[in-house]
């Protein structure tokens, strides 16, 4: 069994361009794709993630520009954490006082040091200091210094009334392994650069999560291909799960199946990627929809909201 982390995180945002700003603007992030959700196409979808649109780099958002505030709880993503250098966590401190988002003072978590914040429609984010990142691939095409940008996913910290049935997953679906406890949480990591760590937040009776702006959809782990997918949903059915058909995404195919603390998983491929509609050099340039919307594209173009 191959653990090869998390592939993409899905969240719900307000506005499509106070979004686009904060995660091109202020965390340098590259928008990859410019696409809708298939399945609302009068809405955005818009990936954000490194150079190369790199699993395990890539953060999705649906924007609704009415959405009304989602509330983090029980089975829901409490937390979505990025790699940066350890010695990158005062820059980022700075930089987040500069551009006047919310902040907590960084701590030290599983022994790491971590700067958590929330973007403008409150989603948890954070930002941990891994030793050695700066020697790693980073989109140097944003106004943050190449040597303390963003490097990818840490991972995501699950919050759930009891932690063991979505530990049961994490190790016999995607071959996590334990490695470490501190009060209510449990790490669970992977062996990929990026995206490798799971952490459950066990809450009890704490109040339920409620879905909008700012919350998580759900999140994505990577498969190389369609046959490991289909070997991770087999054992996933064998768990109880009930496993959807896969889906095409143009950039991946998924499975979707939702964990028994209620979180939605999702497992996508790394194939086709996000060069097979455009070239690497111009990602995130125009609009790309999927063929079945493509007759439709007019009508599309003239509901979405302006990006610039």
């Amino acid at each position: 069994m191959v653990s090869a982390g998390l592939h993409h995180v899905t969240a719900i945002s307000g506005p499509a361009r106070r979004n686009l700003d904060f995660y091109t603007r202020v965390l340098g992030l590259r928008l990859v794709k410019k696409t809708v959700n298939f399945d609302d196409p009068g809405t955005y979808h818009l990936y954000y993630g490194d150079a190369d649109g790199a699993p395990g780099t890539i953060l999705t958002f649906f924007p609704w520009e009415h959405v009304a505030p989602g509330r983090v709880g029980v089975g829901q993503t409490e937390e979505t954490a990025f790699r940066v250098s350890e010695g990158s966590i005062g820059y980022w401190t700075h930089r987040l006082v500069a551009a006047g988002i919310a902040f907590e003072a960084p701590a030290k978590v599983f022994g790491e040091t971590v700067l958590p914040f929330r973007d403008p429609d409150g989603m948890r984010l954070a930002l941990v200091g891994v030793p050695g990142a700066e020697a790693e691939p980073a989109w140097s095409g944003s106004e943050v210094p190449p040597e303390h940008a963003v490097r990818g996913f840490h991972g995501v910290t699950l919050m759930l009334r009891h932690a063991a049935p979505t530990a049961r997953v994490l190790t016999e679906v995607f071959g996590f392994s334990e490695t470490g406890r501190e009060g209510a949480l449990t790490r669970y990591r992977g062996t990929a650069g990026l995206g490798a760590s799971v952490t459950l937040r066990e809450a009890g009776d704490f109040l339920p999560g409620r879905s909008g702006g700012g919350s998580v959809h759900h999140v994505a782990f990577r498969a190389a291909d369609d046959a490991a997918q289909a070997a991770m949903a087999e054992r996933a059915g064998a768990l109880g799960l009930q496993v959807t058909e896969q889906r095409d995404r143009n950039y991946f195919r998924s499975v979707y199946f939702r964990e028994p603390g209620g979180v939605l998983f999702e497992i996508a491929t790394d194939d086709p990627g996000f060069s097979a509609d455009e070239p690497a050099e111009a990602l995130g340039a125009d609009l790309k929809l999927p063929a079945f919307l493509e007759p439709h594209r007019a009508e599309i173009e003239r509901v979405l909201p302006a990006l610039a």
